[in-house]
Formats: structure tokens, C-alpha cells, sequence
């Protein structure tokens, strides 16, 4: 877990995308999911891991209903300093569109050995976040792209048909991409 191409993939001259460094949380593990108005909307749902933030993309966004299992393309690792990102990342760079701070809070694994998980592709947490909230599970899928994850919320007391995705504005700030944008 590095950052390496995620510094490859940003000219920190021209965003305003925090250049961060590896580092970890004081107490608890924090969990961040961002919704990203790119050249498609889509969510990026990022774990706090061994100093930064693993990274994955989810194009429908995540759901608390059980049944809905939810594609999430593992991306860059991303610095601990992009849990609070919000803004426009100008057209030319990697990435353009805007960004809100869609859900944060902590979170606890299932399992402690983090890497290992990763490596065999199937790792279990419980969120506590102001929208996501409770177990949920990231598999890795066993098709050649090696990116390619699902998002799935198990069933507990948390899970919903109702759909999440219409609290639409940030944790943070209390906007939307929207009002960010303008």
C-alpha cells in the first residue's frame, strides 16, 4: 500500500487535491465514501488501511438493501488526507468533476489481518457511518479483471430497501454537488 500512483496520476499544481502522506488515524478506523461527478457519477468508497485510504469505485453508489450487490473497481490507494476532500477537480486533470463528502465515520473488520483478506479477496467490516451503517462485505470477483469487486451489505438490522442514495448531500458541508460546483 503506497501512494505512488496516485501521485502519477495528479499535477498538485493545478487541483487543490490534498498531496497527503501515510498516515493513520489516532483512534478508531475511519471509512469515507465520496460521491464524484467525473465523467460519470459514481462513489468512491474508501477503508483506511495501514496509512492510507483503499480505494474503490462504485458507479451505482452503495446500497443498504441485501439483495443489491454493488460493483466496486478496486483504484489507487488514496491519501489519509482525502477523507475530508470536497471541491472541483478542474477539467485537464485526472479525475475532473466534483466531489462531496458523501458518508465518513469508523469502522471494524471481522478479521485483523487487513492484507490478507485483501489478498484472498473477501473482506468483511461493519460500518458506523451518518448513512452507512452496519455489516457489509467487499468480494473480490473471479473474472480476469482483478479489479473488479462487490459491494454487499448484509442482512441486519440496518438493511433497507429504501434507497440511501437520495440523501444526497455532504457530511460535511450539508451540500450537494450541485451547490459545491457553484
Amino acid at each position: 500500500m503506497d501512494l505512488s500512483k496516485y501521485y502519477q496520476k495528479r499535477d498538485f499544481t493545478s487541483t487543490t487535491e490534498p498531496k497527503g502522506e501515510i498516515e493513520k488515524s489516532k483512534n478508531e478506523l475511519i471509512f469515507v465514501v465520496q460521491e464524484h461527478a467525473a465523467t460519470q457519477l459514481h462513489f468512491d468508497f474508501r477503508l483506511e488501511m495501514d496509512g492510507v485510504l483503499k480505494s474503490w469505485a462504485i458507479p451505482k453508489g452503495p446500497s443498504m438493501n441485501p439483495e443489491e450487490k454493488r460493483l466496486a473497481i478496486l483504484v489507487e490507494d488514496h491519501p489519509y488526507a482525502y477523507k475530508d476532500f470536497e471541491g472541483t477537480i478542474p477539467e485537464g486533470n485526472y479525475g475532473a468533476g466534483t466531489v462531496i463528502v458523501w458518508d465518513n465515520g469508523s469502522y471494524t473488520l471481522d478479521d485483523e489481518n487487513i492484507k490478507e483478506s485483501i489478498k484472498k479477496g473477501h473482506l468483511s467490516f461493519v460500518l458506523n457511518g451518518k448513512k452507512l451503517k452496519g455489516e457489509f462485505a467487499l468480494i473480490r470477483l473471479k473474472i480476469k479483471q482483478k479489479n473488479a469487486w462487490l459491494l454487499i451489505k448484509k442482512n441486519d438490522k440496518y438493511a433497507t430497501e429504501a434507497d440511501i442514495l437520495k440523501e444526497n448531500k455532504s457530511v460535511i458541508s450539508n451540500l450537494t454537488l450541485e451547490e459545491i460546483r457553484k
